[in-house]
């Protein structure tokens, strides 16, 4: 609770006006905050009205498969015990719930949380559960079945399920609340395992209509009207929406839209090798004319090794690079504010892409280096298990900014061009370095 404590201390350092904006929409979060579930690769340069979705928090294990969420202390060989998600849909009769949580007591499974959602052709039950290690996911769903559960799911949970709904639920709040890049990731964490696109409103008389006012939930896809125009659009086939579920997205997605676009607001000031002082900070499509501005300057070879051929609309590709709802943006300017260098790091489905295009003169002072670590951190505080950079074998600067991270690192030639992959797991993320630039303080 004190993480989600210290962000709404920072929402109030702010200003006046932004609890006033955010407790609307937190009262509906969480009144509607429910059992959360975390869930878990490459379409190269999207457009627009591309998948969204991050990669989640943890990665996604087959039922029953893998150490995820085992635990000692358990029940079952040598101790060792596994949480589990699971959801079931039980008659809406009594006593249909005491039969199967009798059937789950006789097998040493503890219930650790429930959350019940009533609809018409019965109730569906969320269950978070603390299970034998030797009992699988698929044992698990015929206890289930035969106790009287129909259309039941299960998956592997772990320790941060832990924490109570109503918590999980503001600090995602939060989070929302303080960047409006992490809206997508907030989504995907609320929902788990899901593809989220935005997609844009569609030209004519039906703009209007293509979504209602309140969104639209269709049992495996719910669409809601994006903050700055268009739909969000969020999908997932293995298992149907719930109206609780629905609601929270669509107070998530309100609270965004009441706050209107923001980024943080912090930016590290930096002395690179040969004495220059560069400003690091983030950058939204407010930058738009700034950043065209930057790659008019560039170089033809410079613009063909980053967008992998000739750039036709600027204009397009850079509303969408920018924008927070495809992931996030640094921005390198000088002293007097100039824009020379921009990192972005891309949602793509279930993967993320790193992307970095610095102005020619700017190059090789270990700019690039300083923004595909920034990147590589972001990804890692997001959840990602990877990222992975496009590129051509003859650009020798991504690919040395990419052994400079002290990552393992994966090489593929895809179509002729170059896949270079970094591996984020807990076990690697230590080994990784800082680049050459100096930190010399902080605005």
């Amino acid at each position: 609770m004190s993480d989600v404590t210290d962000a709404v201390a920072r929402l109030v350092d702010h200003g006046p006006t932004v609890p006033a904006l955010v407790l609307a929409s937190l009262a509906a979060l969480i009144a509607t905050a429910g059992f959360h579930t975390r869930w878990s690769r490459r379409h190269g340069q999207a457009p627009p009205a591309d998948d969204t979705g991050a990669r989640p928090p943890t990665a996604e294990r087959p039922a029953g498969t893998g150490p995820a969420g085992s635990e000692p202390g358990g029940s079952g060989p040598g101790g060792e015990s596994a949480l589990w998600r699971m959801r079931t849909t039980v008659r809406d009769a009594p006593g249909s719930l005491a039969v199967l949580c009798a059937a789950l007591a006789d097998r040493r499974i503890d219930i650790l949380s429930l959350q019940t959602h009533p609809l018409a052709e019965g109730t569906v039950d969320e269950f978070l559960l603390r299970a034998p290690g030797e009992l699988s996911g698929t044992e698990l769903a015929d206890l289930v079945t035969a106790a009287g559960g129909a259309r039941t799911w299960t998956e592997r949970a772990d320790a941060h399920d832990l924490v109570d709904a109503p918590t999980r639920v503001l600090g995602l709040a939060a989070r929302t609340a303080l960047d409006a890049a992490e809206l997508p990731l907030a989504l995907r964490q609320l929902l788990g395992r899901c593809t989220i696109r935005s997609l844009p409103a569609p030209a004519g008389d039906g703009a209007a209509d293509a979504v209602p006012p309140e969104g639209a939930l269709e049992d495996t896809v719910l669409r809601l009207r994006a903050p700055e125009g268009g739909v969000i659009s969020v999908e997932r086939p293995h298992l149907p929406f719930t109206p609780a579920e629905f609601a929270r997205a669509r107070a998530l997605v309100e609270l965004d839209a009441r706050l209107g676009p923001r980024v943080p607001r912090g930016r590290d000031v930096l002395t690179l090798p040969e004495g220059s002082d560069i400003t690091v900070r983030r950058a939204d499509t407010r930058d738009v004319p700034a950043a065209k501005a930057m790659h008019e300057r560039c170089s033809a070879r410079t613009l063909g090794m980053r967008y992998h051929g000739p750039v036709g609309d600027a204009d397009r590709y850079l509303n969408h690079l920018l924008s927070p709802r495809f992931g996030r943006t640094l921005a390198v300017q000088t002293a007097s504010g100039r824009i020379v260098g921009l990192g972005h790091l891309l949602w793509d489905g279930d993967e993320t892409e790193v992307a970095l295009l610095v102005e020619d003169g700017w190059q090789r002072r270990g700019i690039g280096g300083e923004l595909l670590v920034r990147l590589v951190a972001m990804a890692a505080d997001a959840g990602c298990e990877s990222v992975y950079a496009i590129t051509q074998a003859s650009n020798t600067g991504m690919v040395a900014a990419m052994r400079g991270l002290g990552l393992p690192l994966d090489y593929q030639i895809e179509e002729g061009t170059l896949v270079v992959t970094a591996r984020l797991d807990p076990s690697t993320r230590s080994a990784a370095r800082l680049p050459q630039a100096k930190r010399i303080g902080r605005e």
